[in-house]
């Protein structure tokens, strides 16, 4: 899951990005209105954790300039106006959530879930292919019944893969789905998280390798690359 936040206090928002990192998600940051909007004009978004009183661009202006794009992107207003009549007008821009500070981050976490589900043309929540279960809002995977102990990285790759599939994934994909967009391109952080995730999955392999292509999880085994 992408998610960009969307926030001019950079002490919180170097917070919300770490927590939000540790719990899985690649997040991007911007700390203002202007900001933010190139970055929405460079890369797909599942969320935006969108403060409202912003510079450059307020944050009802960038919120409707959100709502109004062909490529949906679902908005949580993360604010301090928090009246019942900030909520009502917030909602009313085209936010899809609004959550006021100060607020608790597991439930901040659990709404961005539930969004990202939300999200137009997003699939079911629970992901499966070649044997695999995965529940991205409860964090659990399983293989043929088997649960799996999956780091945060691991298991937000194979939540990648899976929700991909049949298609490939290159490294640059991956990089941007599951990283963030300080990540290195010529790290080999790709490479070394799919050998982690390949032994915890056990065999038979079901992650394809095929080079200047990339990855993809099969159900059929023959031929696989490594």
């Amino acid at each position: 899951m992408r998610v960009l936040v969307v926030e001019d206090a950079r002490s919180l928002a170097a917070v919300l990005a770490e927590g939000l990192r540790d719990q899985g998600m690649a997040v991007d940051v911007a700390h203002d209105g202007l900001e933010a909007a190139a970055k929405l004009d460079l890369t797909t978004y599942d969320v935006v954790v969108l403060d409202r009183d912003l510079p450059g661009i307020h944050g009802d202006t960038l919120c409707q300039m959100i709502t109004e794009r062909d490529d949906r992107v679902m908005v949580l207003m993360l604010t301090a106006a928090g009246s019942p009549g900030d909520r009502v007008s917030g909602l009313t821009l085209g936010a899809d959530d609004y959550l006021a500070k100060p607020f608790h981050f597991p439930e901040l976490v659990v709404r961005i879930r539930s969004l990202s589900r939300r999200r137009p043309f997003a699939r079911a929540r629970t992901l499966r292919a070649a044997g695999i279960e995965l529940d991205p809002l409860r964090r659990t995977a399983t293989r043929d019944g088997r649960r799996l102990d999956l780091s945060v990285k691991e298991f937000a790759l194979l939540e990648a893969l899976l929700r991909a599939t049949p298609a490939f994934l290159s490294a640059e994909d991956l990089l941007e789905q599951v990283w963030d967009e300080h990540a290195d391109p010529f790290t080999n952080t790709v490479t070394v998280t799919v050998g982690r995730l390949r032994r915890k999955l056990g065999p038979p392999p079901i992650i394809t390798t095929t080079p200047g292509v990339g990855y993809r999880i099969t159900d059929d085994v023959r031929g696989i690359e490594r």
